[in-house]
């Protein structure tokens, strides 16, 4: 008589418990975490067992990691994977940059597995990468207040709650344009109705600051503009102003 192979049968793995998958996030949220201004990738490929270039790769999918080099890579290649697939996309990066292909691939983020690039929203993204990436775009702000770190704040903290003076909480979203770039108008988001707020709403209050890190007692004090009581809490969260302790106690609830 034949015997029916049983449904879900054949050979059982060596290591059922194993996971490729798991294992690639574990080490991603490991090197995001060790990646600090003081940390170079060496020294996070020495802690973890692993290849500076594997590790520069985890931090890219993860969203923290920027460089000249990173950027162009990815730009140019977003651009060839509009109407290309992902093997010819890498294959004209390579020609328009004149990079080898292992070159043009440990600048991309892992296709496979549960890996975001920097664009990807904060639902995405493990917590261990978006409080990397916070950290990582607040700390340049405060070393080099301007306008461009300003922004990149901006994209870091899509997505994150923050709260008014009163408390009450809400995020923002960015949308994209051409050139897959992000829009600079932020959508908040606090009850139904989602409302937009101006790049230049934001440059304006910016520019009202006083002093860095100092104390702002309402939101009127950075200007009689639109939107201002959200620009209040988004800037305290960024450290460009400061707010008194009753109203910190609301805000940080």
């Amino acid at each position: 008589m034949i015997k029916t192979r049983k449904a879900g049968g054949g050979r059982k793995p060596s290591k059922p418990e194993y996971s490729a998958t798991k294992n690639l996030v574990q080490q991603m949220e490991a090197a995001a975490d060790l990646y600090t201004d003081k940390m170079r990738l060496q020294a996070i490929a020495d802690a973890l067992a692993l290849n500076p270039i594997k590790v520069r790769k985890l931090l890219i999918t993860a969203g923290v990691y920027e460089s000249d080099t990173a950027k162009l890579v990815r730009q140019t290649f977003n651009t060839f994977r509009e109407t290309q697939n992902y093997s010819t996309a890498v294959t004209s990066t390579m020609a328009a940059l004149r990079l080898s292909r292992p070159s043009v691939t440990s600048y991309l983020p892992y296709e496979k597995g549960v890996y975001f690039p920097e664009e990807a929203e904060a639902t995405n993204i493990s917590a261990g990468a978006e409080r990397q990436r916070h950290y990582r775009a607040v700390t340049a702000l405060k070393k080099n207040p301007c306008e461009e770190n300003l922004w990149k704040c901006v994209v870091a903290f899509r997505g994150f709650k923050f709260k008014t003076l009163s408390g009450l909480p809400f995020t923002y979203k960015l949308k994209k344009g051409r050139g897959d770039e992000f829009t600079k108008e932020l959508w908040i988001d606090r009850r139904e109705d989602s409302k937009s707020l101006a790049w230049s709403s934001v440059i304006l209050a910016y520019h009202n600051i006083g002093k860095i890190g100092e104390v702002v007692d309402r939101p009127k004090a950075l200007g009689d503009i639109r939107g201002v009581s959200y620009i209040y809490g988004i800037f305290y969260r960024f450290g460009l102003i400061d707010v008194p302790d009753k109203v910190k106690e609301k805000m940080t609830k």
